[in-house]
């Protein structure tokens, strides 16, 4: 069991380790954890499993046992922080509070993630989606499938999820687009963005909430609406008080929105390019279709879809060699704990039999463990299932396709070919 220290503060100096200590971490570049981080991140893990990364401003934990270490314990390591950006867009939500104002939030959602209630109420929707998606591309013999199936499944299905089922797609992908840049914005602020440039992101992006918040509120008023996992969040309980007010349950609709976008693409992207990658690996998923599941949560460890999670320590912490001091950013490297050797023998193969690929934390761990991973899951094995319906399904060698991205990690396109 990892073992957290807190320090008392009136009893001295702490211990030697300090930011300066971590050579391997100050080499690190953002470029490299954009680019190809898994290099870097193995040699984190073997030598400084919680460093310092001036690059990211923070700590970075790259080790499995010590990564649910710290997001297990949201009193020492917490995302209520006026820095968590996503907070500063939408409000307070499940994703930015911990203690008990995160259970008040998350609980209300809770059953309507559940595996059972997602697949009573969405799995034959998603199915059909998939299966709808793969036909419009079936007679062009190719496609871009991130943004033919990927981007356009996931979309329908959260917003199938919130009630939105009747919205333009594209109005909902507008919204999304420009909440996203928001909070992206705010995040790089550090970075000297021009100040012209952040006030019109962060203008449309409150444009883009206040669109969505309106027709959330719609969708929860509507006596004779379909039924939402929204208008379920905020129904008034059997004591006759409110679960959530409009404005909490749309607040968290919107960051269920953003992570049933964002996340989703880069899953079903991410588990494409990998058996696409691997033929012999493919040709097992053909020959044995319950194969399906464990390539999704194989693909998820080898390159997450969320590379990291951030979180602020609340206290002076000794992690692992670290004197993480209170106020510092600590981010997990989710990317980095699913190749743990000493969790996954062989960590850098694609093994679609590999008995605990379930065990990575793709979808993160403790009290934020992602609310919509059943749902999630659901879309990516449809995708896949629906693909392989494609003969001959490849690669296209004029696009190549590699992922990229700092925190969500994901190719930029997917370019594939098949026979007609």
């Amino acid at each position: 069991m990892v073992k957290v220290t807190f320090r008392d503060q009136n009893r001295g100096a702490r211990p030697a380790a300090t930011p300066g200590g971590f050579p391997l971490g100050a080499a690190i570049t953002v470029a490299d954890l954009d680019q190809d981080p898994h290099p870097w991140l193995a040699r984190l893990r073997d030598s400084e499993p919680v460093s310092w990364l001036p690059a990211l401003h923070g700590w970075l934990v790259t080790r499995h046992d010590l990564a649910i270490a710290v997001m297990r314990d949201s009193a020492a390591f917490t995302v209520d922080d006026p820095r968590f950006s996503t907070a500063r867009v939408v409000g307070p939500s499940m994703l930015s509070l911990d203690g008990a104002p995160h259970g008040r939030h998350r609980a209300p959602f809770t059953k309507g993630f559940g595996r059972s209630e997602i697949h009573a109420r969405l799995a034959s929707f998603v199915e059909a989606q998939a299966d709808r998606l793969v036909a419009l591309m079936r007679p062009d013999s190719a496609a871009d499938v991130r943004r033919g199936l990927a981007g356009p499944l996931a979309v329908a299905v959260v917003a199938e999820a919130l009630g939105l089922g009747d919205t333009d797609p594209a109005t909902v992908l507008g919204w999304y687009a420009a909440i996203v840049g928001a909070v992206s914005a705010l995040t790089g602020q550090h970075d000297s963005a021009a100040a012209g440039g952040l006030d019109s992101a962060v203008t449309a992006g409150a444009e883009a909430f206040g669109s969505l918040s309106a027709r959330l509120t719609a969708v929860i008023e509507s006596a004779d609406g379909r039924p939402s996992l929204l208008a379920t969040a905020a129904r008034t309980g059997q004591d006759g008080v409110p679960r959530l007010s409009t404005g909490e349950a749309i607040s968290n609709a919107a960051v269920i929105m953003f992570g049933g976008i964002e996340t989703t693409e880069g899953m079903i992207s991410n588990v494409l390019l990998h058996l696409l990658r691997h033929p012999a690996q493919l040709a097992l998923v053909r020959q044995e279709p319950g194969l399906v599941a464990n390539a999704v949560e194989e693909s998820l460890r080898l390159e997450p879809a969320a590379a990291v999670v951030d979180r602020y320590a609340t206290r002076d912490v000794w992690l692992s060699g670290a004197s993480i001091r209170a106020g510092d950013l600590v981010t997990v490297s989710l990317a980095g704990a699913g190749r743990d050797p000493a969790v996954f023998p062989d960590p850098e193969t694609f093994d679609v039999r590999r008995p605990n690929a379930r065990l990575s934390l793709a979808f993160a761990h403790g009290p934020h463990f992602c609310l919509g991973a059943h749902l999630a899951r659901l879309e990516a094995q449809a995708a896949v299932r629906a693909m392989l319906t494609l003969p001959g399904l490849r690669l296209d060698p004029a696009h190549p396709a590699a992922p990229r991205g700092l925190v969500f990690r994901k190719p930029p396109s997917l370019h594939v070919l098949w026979d007609d």
